[in-house]
């Protein structure tokens, strides 16, 4: 039986010498990562402790920040060692396990946006009937969904490469990313391709064109309805297409940075935009429903002050 791959470890070859400014480097990164921790399980915590939260629409957030906390742990405790270290290796394995937490956490975003779009389309289009449709029994199966779909979808995506026989070990990005090893490989990788380029589509824009659908009937309802019914659709929906227009942009430079040469752009500017989707989306998800949804921001206020 062959061995998994031809090498047993990776190099990866996007770093580069930034001399002593790499100890400020680890440690803007360090307090990043700690703040998306607190942001994070903060809101947890609040949706977890308070029943008047416990609606389908926060059980949902609850899963998106658990998401959050799973893509971030995955990718900067990495950072943090291949900043501070002078031989950047990961060994084959890990780099494939850092591929499916990657990869699994972005394809739950995605489906959990999805879901998210749906519980408001409902909520706000069939007010009466929304808890009939949406029972805590729904609500677990659509999050368990979430989470099994993104993980088989990558773990057949991992199934297809690691048995590739490769002619090299250099990974030109930050992480470990499932193409730049498809692209090392000697052996025929059209499988590879077609499923790639449509597990991809199906995510990005399947889903999307899912999500946009949902607003056009939400608008619709909007328009023809109420100003109350307007406003709740405004508080509601706000941080959900501002989470949604965020996160779908940074991985759609990160589909094009794969898949397409982008040598013409800065090596810098290339690291900084690969890692805008994995980075900034922990910390902007946390932040946009604290700070515009008056529930979670007023249970916040109670957790952290006291009775108010």
């Amino acid at each position: 039986m062959k061995n998994s791959t031809q090498v047993s470890y990776f190099t990866i070859g996007a770093y580069f010498d930034i001399g002593l400014f790499k100890y400020l480097l680890f440690v803007i990164i360090l307090c990043f990562y700690a703040l998306i921790i607190c942001a994070n399980v903060l809101l947890i915590v609040v949706i977890c402790v308070n029943r008047s939260l416990h609606e389908p629409m926060y059980l949902f957030l609850v899963s998106l920040f658990v998401n959050e906390l799973y893509g971030s742990t995955g990718l900067f405790p990495f950072l943090l060692v291949q900043i501070l270290s002078d031989i950047h290796t990961v060994s084959a394995p890990f780099c494939f396990l850092q591929i499916f937490c990657l990869y699994s956490y972005g394809g739950r975003e995605f489906w959990t946006l999805a879901i998210m779009s749906y519980d408001r389309y409902l909520a706000i289009c069939y007010p009466l009937q929304y808890h009939t449709h949406m029972t805590s029994n729904k609500v677990a199966v659509l999050v368990a969904l979430t989470w099994l779909l993104s993980s088989v979808g990558v773990s057949v995506t991992i199934s297809l490469s690691a048995p590739l026989q490769l002619c090299g070990n250099i990974i030109k990005t930050v992480y470990c990313d499932n193409y730049a090893i498809v692209k090392l490989a000697c052996s025929d990788t059209r499988v590879n391709n077609i499923y790639g380029l449509s597990y991809t589509s199906l995510e990005l824009f399947g889903l999307l064109i899912l999500i946009l659908y949902t607003y056009m009937r939400i608008l619709k309802v909007c328009f023809s309805g109420s100003k109350q019914t307007r406003q709740k659709a405004v508080s509601t929906c706000t941080p959900h297409l501002a989470s949604l227009i965020n996160f779908f942009f940074g991985c759609s430079f990160q589909f094009l940075h794969s898949r397409f040469d982008m040598n013409s752009v800065p090596m810098m500017l290339r690291n900084v935009l690969s890692l805008y989707f994995l980075t900034c989306q922990p910390l902007f998800n946390p932040l946009m429903y604290g700070l515009q949804m008056s529930k979670i921001r007023s249970s916040c206020k109670r957790l952290i002050f006291g009775k108010m």
